[in-house]
């Protein structure tokens, strides 16, 4: 420590070193504290309970490689006085881990037969700290010594704890009065000093209904500031399951502390993208972020944020942009569910382009079969206008179009198709199903979906080229001759020119789940393809996503039931060709 003096270390005949100033710095830090009843001296404690572990752990060390307690008071004098100091701040003894080594190291130092006066008098105040630190009543090693030594299972501990946080609530509980007479202290200016007073209760179960209410302060008075360590310690609890919070106590955490609201978006993408053949929906229906976002416009524009940056950083990415698409459905369908008035779509998408938001927002289960391909065709023609416009005027700038940050309108209206792929998928399945001559705006908006901006490369080259590669995969997966399939392996391989591996990817499997082909031959296809490409899980998550869209449409009629029969048979393949792969994976 920074503030002491070079260490005097007391040498132990086969054990470790004690720093004898250390024990005295801290002994000083707890009579300063005394039962930590100012915010002071809460704010002290809370920053030093870490290193008081680290502490008590060293000590616990040192006790239990000391032959007998009279050796260990012998050496250290103080010792009595600093355990009991602590043991009587419920500060430090609200802490689970502090308590737990403060218990410990009574444990070593309780004689089951006192050989002196001085242990002796340690095991009668022994008896009288334990029932203080004894607060859980299947604290097996706990019972057990308590039952050795006479002492009943008292509960002291966790009644002070209780008095201590209905004291606290009490006084957050007053009306603010910092709009009555001006010469009155506004009620708010305690609302700091306590939040730092619970940084040591967060894990406390106990006080989850103090930190909740302090959460849920309305933000009327600009002295009702909460503690930052207190948000960074409530966050670390709540993140690691520690701190059982209600749902509005959550949402209000989001609002007060960004960076959690960031973790746990990236928490969640992560659970989604690790879990192997997973669809997200699992995961974004058991989260509370939708319907946050939802009653939230303040917390959605973050998540969107956040969603921009994972874009710009793997654009290319499939299982991210599904990721995407997946929360956004999930937010629309509780924001749909909301009975108060809503915040506009406007207000919420306040950067996507207008004439956008709406047409893309809408549902392909909101539009009619016979309408739908118009509706994509006017999707294709406005997106086309604009990546246009906006490529023209970067050229005029001295742009060389490489760089999609530096296409503003054309990366919202991209980002807004992501966050609305429903469309997309629409696209490919009416690109697989239609006859040559209609495909023209189907391909164009799928190639943007896949190559949102030229990036180096003509657009317009890669729509002929992307034509006469459906074509040749057409042709090719027609005959279902598994010897031919070497061409549409080296389709999906990412070389120059050629469309994106994942364009191929929707297509091959839209082909194998909509065209009149025998389940057999289409699973035989997918599978002697797949086995060659390494693409088994961006093909499940392309499965899932679409039938996630065919469930949402609720359609029951026999082609729709041979559809979802395809999609089952051809998960039950790719699941099995990626538990085959796992082994060499390993």
């Amino acid at each position: 420590m920074s503030q002491l003096q070079p260490p005097i270390q007391i040498p132990l005949a086969a054990g470790p070193l004690l720093d004898v100033q250390e024990m005295r710095f801290w002994l000083d830090k707890a009579v300063a504290w005394g039962q930590a009843d100012r915010p002071g001296t809460r704010k002290d404690t809370a920053l030093h309970l870490s290193r008081l572990r680290d502490f008590l752990q060293q000590l616990l060390t040192f006790i239990n490689s000391v032959s007998s307690t009279a050796e260990t008071m012998k050496r250290l004098p103080l010792l009595g006085q600093f355990l009991g100091r602590l043991c009587w701040n419920p500060y430090v003894t609200a802490d689970a881990p502090g308590r737990r080594l403060l218990f410990q190291s009574l444990w070593g130092l309780y004689s089951e037969c006192p050989g002196s006066a001085v242990e002796t008098k340690a095991n009668q105040w022994i008896r009288k700290v334990l029932c203080q630190l004894a607060t859980e009543e299947d604290d097996a090693p706990a019972q057990a010594l308590m039952k050795q030594i006479g002492v009943p299972p008292q509960e002291y501990h966790l009644e002070v704890l209780r008095k201590t946080v209905a004291l606290l609530q009490e006084n957050i509980g007053k009306r603010c009065s910092s709009l009555g007479d001006i010469n009155q202290r506004c009620s708010c200016d305690s609302i700091l000093a306590t939040s730092e007073a619970c940084v040591p209760l967060v894990t406390c179960p106990e006080a989850a209904p103090l930190i909740g209410a302090l959460l849920q302060l309305p933000g009327t008075c600009v002295r009702a500031a909460l503690s930052e360590h207190f948000l960074d310690a409530v966050s670390s609890a709540y993140s690691s399951q520690c701190l059982p919070l209600e749902e509005q106590a959550v949402v209000s955490l989001w609002s007060h502390h960004l960076s959690s609201l960031e973790e746990a978006v990236l928490s969640l993408l992560e659970c989604a993208l690790t879990t192997s053949g997973s669809n997200p929906q699992k995961q974004l229906e058991q989260s509370l972020l939708p319907k946050a976002c939802a009653q939230h416009c303040s917390l959605f524009l973050v998540v969107n944020d956040i969603f921009r940056s994972l874009l710009k950083q793997a654009e290319g990415k499939e299982s991210v942009k599904y990721f995407i698409q997946a929360f956004t459905g999930c937010f629309l369908r509780e924001r749909a569910l909301q009975q108060q008035t809503r915040v506009s779509l406007k207000a919420m998408f306040p950067q996507s382009p207008s004439s956008l938001l709406l047409p893309l927002l809408t549902r392909p289960s909101e539009v009619p079969q016979e309408a739908r391909r118009r509706h994509l065709n006017w999707l294709s023609g406005s997106l086309q206008r604009l990546a246009e416009e906006e490529e023209e005027e970067e050229e005029g700038d001295g742009d060389n179009g490489t760089s999609l940050a530096g296409y503003h309108r054309v990366f919202e209206a991209w980002f807004l198709l992501v966050q609305c792929a429903h469309w997309v998928q629409v696209a490919v399945q009416l690109l697989v199903t239609s006859e040559p001559e209609a495909r023209g705006p189907l391909w164009w908006l799928l190639l943007f979906y896949h190559h949102p901006t030229n990036r180096g490369h003509d657009r317009a080259r890669q729509l002929v080229q992307g034509r006469e590669a459906w074509e040749h995969l057409h042709a090719l997966l027609l005959t279902s001759a598994v010897d031919r399939l070497q061409p549409l392996v080296t389709l999906l391989a990412p070389r120059g020119q050629r469309p994106s591996p994942s364009l191929i990817l929707h297509l091959l499997v839209n082909w194998a789940v909509f065209l009149q082909q025998t389940p057999s031959a289409a699973t035989e296809v997918i599978q002697a393809v797949l086995e060659q490409c390494s693409l088994v899980e961006e093909a499940q998550c392309v499965l899932s996503s679409l039938e996630f869209r065919l469930k949402e449409e609720n359609c029951l009629s026999s082609d729709t039931k041979r559809v979802h029969l395809r999609i089952h048979a051809l998960q039950n393949t790719l699941t099995r060709m990626h538990a085959a792969s796992r082994p060499a994976e390993d």
